[in-house]
């Protein structure tokens, strides 16, 4: 079973997340993704983002990750960095829709999006990574500082704390709350709007804008891969990450 569902409409892409109530990334969510991505560039005028009503993400799925090797880690952590990468470099609009908590790789994946609409004021979002004693993600952290101001980046990034969708919003990390109920036709709304722009001219604009993140990226991945790897490996912090995933 699919882990991602596409569902298109007046050449509007929706990519909704299906992997149960927590929508925990898994290596077949981010392969799932990955293919429901590269369907879209052949047809789509925009695409809209979402998930669940609890959860939009709860980020890495955790109870099947931690068993894998090195070797697998690293080509998990590999596609899923390439999906976030296509997804920021789609030439197309895109919005996530969050509909729940978007926690840690649920941020990642609203990151990746040109807008974040949020259901509600007390979904949280954020960066917990320093908590279990991981790196944010290269990639994640690039995008993060496109979207909101230096300092709330690096408060965001070295303290791990999540924060609301209300404060989210105040900081420019979210860019519209509105009730749950309207929350899909509002992003289907606004992307519809966007997608009726000259789309050879959104499409130079928006690689002009991922450009230099892109290239950051594939210059310094291999070099920040092996150390997201070996703090993933370190024995204490594998203690950390045993005890966050008894909590799925």
């Amino acid at each position: 079973m699919k882990t991602v569902l596409l569902e298109h409409s007046e050449s509007v892409a929706t990519l909704r997340l299906k992997n149960g109530v927590i929508n925990a990334i898994s290596p077949q969510l981010v392969n799932d993704l990955g293919a429901a991505l590269n369907e879209c560039r052949n047809f789509s005028k925009g695409l809209i983002l979402t998930g669940g009503s609890k959860f939009f993400s709860i980020g890495f799925d955790l109870p099947t990750l931690l068993p894998l090797g090195r070797n697998e880690i690293a080509e998990f952590y590999h596609r899923f960095n390439q999906a976030i990468l296509d997804l920021f470099t789609l030439p197309v609009p895109t919005l996530c829709a969050i509909s729940g908590h978007a926690i840690a790789g649920g941020t990642i994946l609203a990151l990746a999006c040109d807008y974040r609409f949020a259901a509600q004021e007390k979904n949280l979002l954020g960066l917990n990574e320093i908590k279990l004693g991981l790196p944010v993600p290269h990639l994640a952290d690039l995008m993060l500082r496109l979207i909101v101001a230096e300092r709330a980046a690096t408060e965001i990034v070295y303290c791990g704390e999540f924060i609301t969708a209300a404060d989210s919003r105040k900081i420019g990390l979210v860019d519209e709350i509105c009730p749950s109920d309207i929350l899909e036709a509002r992003a289907v709304e606004k992307v519809v709007e966007l997608a009726a722009l000259p789309a050879p001219a959104f499409a130079q604009i928006k690689d002009s804008r991922v450009a230099e993140i892109r290239s950051q990226y594939m210059e310094n991945h291999p070099a920040k891969t092996k150390g997201f790897l070996d703090c993933w490996f370190d024995p204490a912090v594998r203690v950390l990450l045993g005890e966050a995933a008894k909590k799925f």
